[in-house]
Parts: C-alpha cells; structure tokens; sequence
C-alpha cells in the first residue's frame, strides 16, 4: 500500500529537481498547500491529477515562470528564489517545456518555429548548422516531410512532435511535458507516449509530465505522484499507486476507462 502522507520517496542519484514546503495561491485560494518532491537524474516522474488541481501550476514554478509563496525550490542545483534575472534565462536554457497547446507560431513554417528557438538561443551558429540541426531532430522525431507545412497543415500529433522537436533541439537537461495527450486520438497519444520514452532514452533528459491520462501515466512514468487539493496523497510506481482503497483515487482510475481487473 503506497504511502498516502505527503513525503519525499527516497531517490538513490542526487535530485535534478528539489521542492521543499511549496506553497502558492492566486487570490487568496490555495493552490498548492505544502508540496515535497525530489526527481533523480533520468527519471520521468507523472503527476496525476483533475483539473484545476495545480499541476500546471507546479511545473510553471519548475520552469521559473511562477515564483512560490514560499518554500525552496532548485533546479539543476540552483535555487530558484536567489536567481537573478539573466542567470533565470540561462537556467531556462536547460530546461523544455511542453505546452499544452503546443504554442506554434501559426504564420511560420515548421522550420521557422524550430529555427526560431535555436537563432535566438545560439546567435553564433552558421546558416548551414542551423539547417544540418533542424534537420537532424526532424529527422529523429518522424517529421522528415514537414519541414516547409505550416502549422495549420498538421495533424495533433505532429503538431506536438514539432513542439517537442523546437525544445529538444536545445539539448535540455529537463523536459516539462504539459497535458501531452491532451486533445489526441488514442492511436496518437500512443505515439506521443513511446515519442516521451524514447527522448528520455537517448537524450538523457529529467522529465516531469503533467496528465490525467492514466495510460499516459503507466506507459512513461517511473514514478507517479497524485496530486488532490494542493497536496501529494499518494506516489510510486503505477501499480504501488492504484492498489489501494482510497476513493479519492479509485474514482480517478474508474474515471479513466481502465479496466480495474
């Protein structure tokens, strides 16, 4: 039976990811109430849960564009709340982010997306470098034939493949995979599942991914963590998570259509 207290699983490697006593909320109404959480080098660690339950809020927080009510988080091995403005901007150079939309600019190319993170990151590059890398990553994500479409010639899936080919071309060290199932066919979240395995795989990356897709959630996540009212109620692997008798996530599982036998 998982550990329903809101505590850290021990990791055997040193956190990539560090959050202490994080607390943040809009307005007066809580959002996240005392969360704890440690991610070793190479993991991807799902948080599940329904909507509006924060976890978009969580890993805005990761990527520095939220900052915390209180608590300490660190990244990479800084801490976020000492960051100074540029040494922020050079820590973001290490870390993808996912959106859920995707967020394509819808009057470039696929190229020009791509291109358009990498010019602005690596102003020295040459023509042909940055042509020879475009490729490249098109190339190792499936997208061989969209380099010239535009974004509104595309299907969902491809659409988040050039999402995660634009942050991947950076070579971060953390992917943050917002909701990466969200909107697509059940054929398509499969590709895009084994397409989350397979950065982690041969670009060595840290990821959090953010879901209520529970088969997303078995397919990539290492660990998992279920995220209600604010607060981390259970975490561990897929199985260790979902035996349990605790309604809050026995409705989320029947919720997801899988069969419980």
């Amino acid at each position: 039976m998982p550990d329903s207290r809101n505590n850290i699983k021990s990791v055997s490697k040193p956190p990539v990811i560090s959050i202490h006593g994080l607390y943040k909320s809009f307005d007066n109404i809580p959002v996240l109430e005392g969360i704890d959480l440690e991610i070793s080098k190479g993991e991807n660690v799902v948080v599940l849960g329904r909507s509006g339950s924060g976890k978009s809020v969580l890993i805005k927080i990761v990527a520095g564009l939220l900052k915390p009510d209180a608590g300490v988080v660190r990244v990479i091995g800084a801490d976020l709340n000492s960051l100074r403005k540029r040494e922020l901007r050079n820590l973001r150079l290490k870390i993808g982010f996912l959106f859920q939309g995707s967020a394509l600019f819808d009057s470039m190319t696929v190229r020009e997306n791509i291109e358009f993170s990498l010019v602005r990151c690596f102003k020295q590059m040459t023509p042909g470098e940055v042509t020879k890398e475009i490729r490249s990553i098109l190339n190792a994500l499936g997208l061989e034939n969209t380099e010239n479409k535009m974004p509104a010639e595309l299907s969902g899936g491809q659409k988040k493949r050039v999402g995660i080919a634009r942050t991947l071309i950076l070579h971060p060290e953390i992917m943050l995979y917002d909701e990466p199932t969200g909107g697509l066919d059940p054929v398509t979240s499969v590709e895009i599942n084994e397409l989350i395995n397979q950065v982690q795989k041969e670009y060595s990356t840290t990821s959090v991914i953010i879901t209520h897709d529970l088969t997303c959630a078995k397919t990539t996540g290492d660990r998992l963590f279920i995220l209600h009212d604010g607060k981390f109620i259970s975490n561990g692997s897929f199985e260790q998570v979902f035996e349990t008798s605790d309604e809050r996530i026995r409705s989320f599982y029947r919720y997801n259509f899988i069969d419980a036998a």
